[in-house]
């Protein structure tokens, strides 16, 4: 091969080996920046209105956010692919209507599935009640299509929460972009919860590991390419 094709070869897959390494640079300070943003909410908890989960403005900011109102007369929704401490299970919501703003989801919590995969049952919560909590964007599917569709016990499972058919299930027009995640310290509704934002995806020490590991191997192949060209031949 001639030498200026082989250094083309490594200057090519040093640069993507590279491009990956900044790539995940980015998601670890987007991941900080996001975290940081989560925590200045969390310390100062100051409640803002419900209504603003359906401003799609702000549908990636966090905002802690109280209100009064009543959960409908819909059946639950339950998120698959939700792990917690290694366990697999579902995150539960139930439709929320507040007495200012439109119908919402509010996170209640986790649940654990059994090996048969069995949905568990999420219990009715009857009459006027407040709902305090953190105002997010829900989890996302990652590659795995939006679906949601009616189990045998009459739940609702879903994928994801913005399965195009998923506001028909519950009965209105449109949900909004954020959800309300219960306060874990309101102990008399729901379920096991916390206030973690990056649940099953990896944190900023995770891509900040990878980061080096793409680099080690850019400069890996840069320094292999530079020993076949300057080392002499045997006699």
């Amino acid at each position: 091969m001639p030498q200026w094709l082989g250094w083309t070869l490594a200057l090519l897959v040093a640069a993507g080996f590279a491009r990956l390494g900044f790539w995940q640079l980015a998601r670890m300070h987007e991941k900080e920046a996001m975290l940081a943003s989560v925590q200045a909410v969390l310390t100062q908890r100051v409640p803002k209105p419900l209504s603003l989960a359906a401003d799609s403005s702000r549908a990636d900011d966090f905002d802690w956010s109280a209100g009064r109102g009543r959960f409908a007369e819909a059946p639950s929704v339950l998120l698959d692919n939700q792990s917690r401490d290694e366990r697999p299970g579902v995150r539960a919501y139930r439709l929320f209507v507040p007495e200012s703003g439109v119908p919402m989801l509010v996170e209640l919590g986790w649940l654990p599935l059994s090996g048969d995969r069995a949905m568990p049952q999420v219990a009715s919560i009857m009459g006027d009640a407040e709902m305090r909590g953190l105002l997010l964007s829900p989890p996302s599917p990652g590659l795995v299509a939006a679906t949601a569709n009616r189990t045998p016990n009459g739940e609702i499972l879903a994928t994801a929460l913005d399965a195009s058919n998923l506001p028909a299930l519950l009965g209105i027009a449109k949900l909004p972009p954020r959800v309300l995640r219960l306060d874990p310290a309101m102990k008399d509704i729901g379920y096991a919860r916390d206030l973690d934002v990056l649940p099953n995806t990896l944190p900023p020490s995770r891509h900040l590991g990878y980061a080096v590991q793409w680099f080690a191997l850019s400069l890996a192949v840069l320094a292999t390419a530079a020993v076949l060209t300057f080392r002499k031949p045997r006699a």
